[in-house]
């Protein structure tokens, strides 16, 4: 893969993850993300494009917006660095097909998903039920399944309702095991989007590489004394970077398991 072709990836993610910082801060509010053009939300006033560089903007404005002075989060540059990793990472692992152009439209998703689940802890239904559409429509592309186009649709579909029905069933379970909710509605639909672009093995990896990596996160937060055993915590990011892992490079369910 031709280094130039990856550089231009990365300047492409860096500007797409600019507009995923729109999509992040608008879409729980309803509003559109077309219009109004970028604003400081606290005076209103226009971004000029100058100021509007994906993180480096952030760096010369020292996280101020040039008007109100008012502080501009950390999300934007991180948002814009993830997208530009992920998407130069991306087009070299699969070089420039139309299976590449279908996950970077899978991770963009889920960069969105993450960042609304951290931040209000829900995943909207038009990126959860939208992976499954979107899996399901191009399974004929996905490196994932074999065989005649039937029997690829067949994976796909049987993926997308082993995703759904699965976590639907922990839910359930932890529910009546508990008495509150142990997964939210947006990761059960999430995971039958995993399922639809991955297959059933995936949604296996998929879940074990979160629940470890939540895991991991849940016990920081306890030992730091930031959450206690009944806290709630964002499960979509988990789910997503599982997900990622396996876009990247399937894992096989096999590797979880001890041989003697």
């Amino acid at each position: 893969m031709d280094i130039f072709i990856i550089i231009i990836a990365v300047l492409f993610g860096l500007i797409i993850g600019s507009f995923l910082n729109v999509c992040i801060c608008r879409i729980p509010e309803g509003k559109s993300v077309a219009f109004p053009p970028s604003h400081c939300p606290k005076c209103n006033v226009k971004i000029k494009w100058y100021d509007n560089v994906p993180v480096l903007s952030y760096i010369i404005l020292c996280a101020k917006c040039r008007h109100c002075k008012e502080k501009i989060s950390w999300q934007y540059p991180v948002v814009e660095l993830l997208t530009g990793l992920l998407t130069g990472l991306f087009v070299y692992r699969y070089g420039i097909t139309i299976w590449t152009g279908v996950v970077l439209v899978v991770v963009y998703s889920l960069i969105i998903s993450s960042v609304i689940d951290i931040k209000i802890m829900i995943i909207p239904d038009r990126f959860s039920i939208g992976l499954i559409v979107w899996g399901l429509a191009f399974f004929w592309c996905n490196p994932n399944f074999s065989g005649t186009t039937l029997q690829m649709f067949g994976q796909s579909l049987l993926g997308a309702a082993v995703g759904f029905g699965g976590l639907l069933a922990v839910a359930l379970l932890g529910y009546a095991l508990f008495r509150k909710e142990a997964m939210g509605g947006g990761d059960i639909k999430l995971m039958g989007g995993v399922g639809a672009l991955l297959g059933w093995q995936g949604v296996i990896t998929t879940l074990v590489i979160a629940c470890l990596i939540g895991l991991v996160y849940s016990i920081f937060l306890m030992v730091t004394k930031r959450a206690d055993k009944g806290s709630a915590i964002p499960f979509g990011p988990f789910l997503s970077f599982g997900a990622l892992v396996n876009l990247f490079y399937f894992i096989s369910p096999s590797l979880f398991l001890i041989r003697y």
